[in-house]
């Protein structure tokens, strides 16, 4: 997300000024971009900026701006890199936790030592019976601390839940509509 909107803002001023007073290019432009994001598969962030800076290069390119497409790609090209190898944005995960334990299974309290070594902060949300009562799903949200390993979590958390399901995933914001 940080690489993003780090670099959004950059394509987005080189798109403008090549169109700018360009009806026929703001309208050409405008229905490349909106076939690019709407009639490809979604991908992440860092997917979608780098398709839109290869379109914008190939904008440049296309309208003659030769020097200007090679050093608006070197410079983005050299931000992304710097960002990537910064790790920006990535310090901090939210996940949500999701741990399945038999309903004789005194689970409060039982994970707290194991988030805290590799959580920054943790909170139970849910409590939910499962498979008829015999079972309860707990449902924490944690936030992970830098160069956690997950699967890591995930095998301390079924030693202790007698290895029942346990999942870990990003936590579902919003209301999603199919």
């Amino acid at each position: 997300m940080v690489t993003t909107l780090v670099m959004l803002p950059a394509i987005v001023q080189i798109v403008i000024m090549m169109v700018n007073g360009n009806i026929g290019a703001g309208v050409a432009v405008a229905g490349a971009f909106s076939l690019v994001r709407f009639r490809s598969v979604a991908g992440k962030g860092q997917e979608i900026t780098a398709i839109f800076l290869a379109m914008t290069a190939g904008l440049a390119t296309g309208m003659g701006y030769l020097g200007l497409a090679v050093i608006f790609s070197l410079v983005m090209m050299a931000v992304f890199f710097i960002l990537q190898a910064c790790h920006a944005g990535e310090h901090l995960q939210e996940r949500e936790v999701r741990i399945t334990v038999p309903e004789e299974l005194d689970y409060e309290g039982l994970f707290e030592e194991v988030f805290g070594r590799f959580t920054k902060t943790n909170e139970l949300t849910e409590v939910k019976t499962t498979n008829m009562g015999s079972l309860y799903r707990l449902t924490y949200t944690v936030t992970l601390l830098p160069g956690v390993s997950i699967r890591q979590m995930l095998d301390e958390i079924r030693i202790l839940n007698g290895n029942l399901e346990v999942a870990c995933g990003r936590p579902v914001t919003g209301n999603s509509v199919m």
